[in-house]
């Protein structure tokens, strides 16, 4: 029987340049998506898996993601002096959606330096790794799948999606072995003819101590980064097993680019009951005008 999945390392010490200027004095994971910031609704998918204690990896420029899961005594009073009960149980309920634990992120630049940071919490247990960016909207919560996988199977394994062919070279594209989901190899931006398939890895990962022992002396990789990805691939040729999990029922939605943030925006807005039909409508009627 697998150790369950209690704790969780988020990734949010990005500087989101590719939002500015909205990101100047705003953490790029408290950007809205309709009325929630992207990183609660990261937070509440992992806490629909089970998760109890979310490890926030930051820097200097992140309080404001850190009080947004504070309770705010003087909103909590303000509401309730207003009566607005519905708002006022909204408005706890962030603070006890987890245990949620910062640490500042130290080392060089890279995706792999969050997990290192955070390890010493993570110890001997196997944990999931989330980019606080990376939204995935499903049915039955993304976090929940691979960790009921991870519960059945014991398998360390990282999202996946298929892309459109002529957008392999943007992403790390998996190649599987033959007929399984077992990753042989990850393979950063192929081009169109080399690529071994069209399954592009994202920011959901369920990592173990193995993983976090070759993160330490790993060296730097691409752009002299520490890649999370490189580790996983050393794993694999040392004859450790990983898997590469889609999606059911759902997408990886990113929110780091205007465009992909808008698309996002607009996704979530159409689904949701009270103002789905209205933002339908109206995007409808900007459609017609526009021609």
């Amino acid at each position: 029987m697998a150790e369950k999945i209690k704790k969780a390392i988020v990734a949010v010490a990005g500087s989101g340049t590719r939002l500015l200027p909205a990101t100047k004095a705003m953490p790029k994971e408290m950007l809205p998506i309709v009325d929630k910031p992207i990183v609660q609704l990261v937070v509440e998918e992992l806490v629909a898996a089970g998760i109890e204690d979310i490890i926030l990896v930051t820097k200097w420029d992140k309080k404001p993601l850190e009080d947004h899961f504070d309770h705010n005594w003087a909103l909590i009073n303000e509401l309730k002096k207003a009566g607005k009960e519905k708002l006022l149980e909204e408005t706890k309920k962030i603070s006890e959606l987890a245990n949620f634990i910062y640490i500042r992120q130290k080392g060089p630049y890279g995706n792999g330096t969050p997990v290192l940071s955070a390890a010493s919490l993570v110890k001997d247990e196997p944990f999931m790794f989330v980019w606080g960016d990376d939204l995935v909207k499903a049915r039955t919560p993304f976090a929940k799948q691979m960790v009921d996988d991870y519960n059945k199977t014991g398998r360390l394994m990282i999202g996946v999606q298929e892309v459109p062919l002529n957008q392999v070279h943007r992403y790390g594209i998996v190649k599987l072995k033959k007929g399984t989901m077992r990753i042989e190899d990850i393979v950063e931006k192929p081009s169109v003819k080399s690529t071994p398939s069209r399954l592009a890895d994202f920011g959901r990962m369920i990592l173990n101590q193995e993983i976090v022992d070759i993160l330490k002396k790993l060296p730097l990789g691409k752009d002299n980064e520490l890649w999370v990805v490189d580790a996983i691939k050393k794993y694999i040729k040392r004859g450790g097993e990983f898997y590469a999990k889609k999606i059911t029922g759902g997408e990886w939605l990113t929110t780091g680019d205007p465009l992909n943030y808008m698309k996002t925006m607009l996704k979530y807005a159409f689904d949701r009951p009270d103002i789905g039909q209205e933002i339908r409508k109206f995007t409808r009627e900007l459609l017609k005008r526009a021609r």
